[in-house]
């Protein structure tokens, strides 16, 4: 069984569309990403999990953490390749153990860690003047380069739509003005939502 989290509602961030998961089933997601997290830190073996037929459909997503207001990982999967309950336990785990910009987490950091999740729209490739800040998401890519950032980003940054396109390039390990030069720009929409004090940003 997921453990039992806060009481508090899930702190959301609006990025321009309707929510499509009640409260109780993002409350849901946070609990299997928390279960995913704890039950290796402790050693023990994840429950089997009874998922609605609405949090069972595939769906990408991330799961971003966060101990003390700092982050402590983020990993996702763009595609929906997975049942969305099984891609958030499994983006928590690498968050949390395989995000190769941090040392894996330890169980003392347990008590203090809070999760942020992004669940995905579909990605479809977007004509860069249509990049709406809040809105979007982008994928910007090239050959073997590829550079994704989250629709929340732009906004906890202050960034306009050139300095989002140019910092998705810079992602990706491309020159900044990449998207203007042949490289892919798709986009995407998500719901947000976390932990209470959470920050969401990735």
């Amino acid at each position: 069984m997921p453990r039992s989290s806060e009481t508090s509602a899930p702190a959301i961030a609006h990025t321009g569309r309707t929510p499509e998961y009640s409260p109780e089933e993002r409350q849901e997601l946070l609990e299997y990403a928390h279960w995913a997290i704890l039950s290796k830190l402790e050693n023990r073996i994840p429950a089997s999990v009874n998922a609605s037929l609405h949090l069972s459909e595939p769906r990408g997503a991330f799961t971003t953490l966060y101990v003390r207001g700092k982050l402590r990982g983020c990993v996702g999967y763009p595609a929906a390749v997975l049942p969305l309950y099984r891609t958030v336990f499994e983006t928590a785990r690498a968050a949390a153990f395989e995000d190769p910009r941090f040392l894996p987490l330890v169980l003392g950091e347990a008590a203090d860690l809070r999760v942020s999740i992004s669940v995905l729209s579909l990605v479809a490739p977007i004509d860069p003047e249509a990049v709406e800040i809040g809105r979007h998401g982008l994928i910007i890519s090239m050959g073997a380069y590829r550079g994704l950032l989250l629709p929340q980003v732009p906004v906890e940054h202050g960034w306009d739509r050139v300095t989002f396109l140019e910092q998705t390039c810079h992602k990706a390990g491309l020159p900044p003005n990449a998207w203007r030069a042949g490289a892919l720009v798709e986009a995407f929409a998500a719901e947000v939502f976390g932990d209470p004090d959470s920050s969401g940003i990735t």
